[in-house]
């Protein structure tokens, strides 16, 4: 896996489990990198989002759109030169390809961390429809980056700020 991801990247995205800290760190991460942050959440479409509000976990058909609406404003970002934050779970390569769309300026950020800790922040979560009872789901689809993919791991269990300036450390010139 990369352990440093191009500073000129269009987009950065904040990946992992529900319950990681997409959107803590990636909130952080674009206010020190001055960059608009896209909440991924935000994209999908309210079926997905009554599927899981039910403890019903989504499929590869049920996030396609999703991903391609990600992909979409990864795509805006790209042709106005506007370098953005995004999160997503892109728990899967093939969605990562999906987030890429073939091209080479896209890095991702995967949140790792174990279980026990992601399962004990969903049960401490209010604000969210993703309910703890799917994190196995999660768990279960989950494809960690390749070696050959633009990604960069970072372990959760850091301080938020102290995450954010570890992933600022792994940029390149």
């Amino acid at each position: 896996m990369a352990q440093r991801l191009p500073t000129r990247t269009t987009a950065i995205v904040v990946m992992g489990v529900s319950g990681a800290g997409k959107s803590t760190i990636a909130s952080r991460l674009a206010e020190r990198l001055k960059r608009p942050l896209v909440e991924g959440d935000s994209l999908h479409p309210q079926a997905n989002i009554a599927k899981m509000s039910k403890g019903t976990p989504l499929n590869d058909d049920d996030r396609l759109p999703w991903l391609k609406a990600i992909a979409a404003r990864i795509d805006e970002a790209r042709k106005a030169h506007t370098p953005i934050i995004v999160t997503c779970s892109a728990l899967k390569r093939g969605y990562r390809e999906i987030l890429t769309d073939g091209h080479d300026d896209v890095g991702f950020v995967y949140l790792q961390g174990a279980k026990e800790l992601i399962a004990q922040r969903l049960a401490a979560r209010t604000d969210h429809f993703m309910p703890p009872g799917l994190l196995d789901s999660q768990f279960s689809a989950l494809e960690e980056p390749a070696a050959d993919e633009p990604s960069i791991v970072i372990a959760i269990d850091a301080a938020p700020d102290d995450i954010v300036s570890s992933i600022i450390g792994k940029f390149r010139s």
